[in-house]
């Protein structure tokens, strides 16, 4: 965990901004009887770091014996630090629900909650979990997912590759990145395990990306992340038309414009202003004209 947080500072550094979040992990992280200790060490890492800094905190699901206790100390120590609260192994708009009242509880009404779906029966209720007004993202948990099914789908399910064509794991991403655009919220791709391939991981940021709707993704090592902020980043090209649509759609007062011989309206528009903020929210220096945008007393 200080690795990451040193990594995220690094990098913050390197970009001009944060370009993504750390999330301090007290479900597999926390030994057997040991959560209330790591609930207190992630509560000491998470005030110590920088303000810069985008911190969240994945707690035990609503069903562990420690979730109230994790919610009651992390919320309600960091409420003011942290950027949104991971639940794992949501079933239902139930479980959104009871974190929502630990939330209240411990006087943090106000943080979002990302929560991860990880069996066959939440993926079938996914859009209704997506619907709830605390819902900010939902993850994908791949693993779990698989080993849901007992053993009728194989270990190769899990892997970077076969992970996008076993038919059961596939049509669970689709349903979850279906869910998340239809609520406007955020979905988020699963962990590549193999983080020691390059090959596969930037296969599978970039299919994440470009096939499946995802718009953010789980790293499990440093070595994931540019691979994945590369993947997700708009491409040079793309920066460049989106940034003279945009001006040449402005200079229309957002009448229809014809562009390398398209038509462009506002449906378009909106497309590539989306191109301009996803580059900038991942670090891609953009062009003097579009720079404006997004910095305050730049024209």
């Amino acid at each position: 965990m200080r690795k990451s947080l040193q990594l995220q500072a690094e990098m913050c550094e390197e970009f001009g901004a944060c370009v993504f979040d750390v999330t301090l992990d007290c479900e597999d992280g926390a030994p057997v009887g040991g959560e209330s200790d790591h609930a207190a060490m992630v509560v000491a890492l998470a005030t110590l770091a920088s303000d810069k800094a985008r911190i969240a905190v994945r707690v035990h699901d609503v069903a562990h014996p420690a979730f109230e206790a994790d919610m009651a100390t992390i919320a309600g120590k960091l409420a003011h630090r942290l950027c949104h609260i991971m639940v794992p192994k949501v079933e239902s708009v139930d479980d959104v629900i009871k974190a929502e009242l630990a939330l209240v509880a411990a006087s943090a009404g106000h943080l979002p909650l990302h929560v991860l779906i990880e069996s066959p029966a939440a993926v079938h209720r996914a859009f209704e979990i997506a619907a709830h007004p605390r819902v900010q993202s939902i993850s994908f948990g791949l693993m779990d997912f698989v080993s849901a099914h007992g053993g009728a789908i194989p270990a190769h399910g899990m892997s970077g590759q076969g992970q996008f064509s076993h038919p059961l794991v596939l049509r669970a991403k689709l349903e979850i990145a279906s869910a998340c655009h239809a609520h406007g919220k955020v979905p988020s791709h699963c962990v590549v395990t193999e983080f020691k391939d390059a090959a596969v991981m930037k296969l599978a940021a970039s299919r994440a990306a470009r096939e499946l709707g995802y718009t953010r993704m789980w790293s499990i090592h440093p070595d994931q992340i540019r691979p994945i902020l590369e993947a997700f980043s708009p491409t040079e090209d793309e920066i460049e038309d989106a940034t003279k649509i945009i001006a040449a759609g402005a200079h229309a007062d957002w009448a229809p414009v014809s562009f390398d011989g398209k038509l462009h309206d506002r449906a378009s528009y909106r497309y590539f202003w989306q191109v301009l903020e996803r580059a900038h929210q991942t670090g891609r220096v953009l062009p003097l004209e579009a720079q404006g945008y997004f910095t305050p007393g730049l024209q």
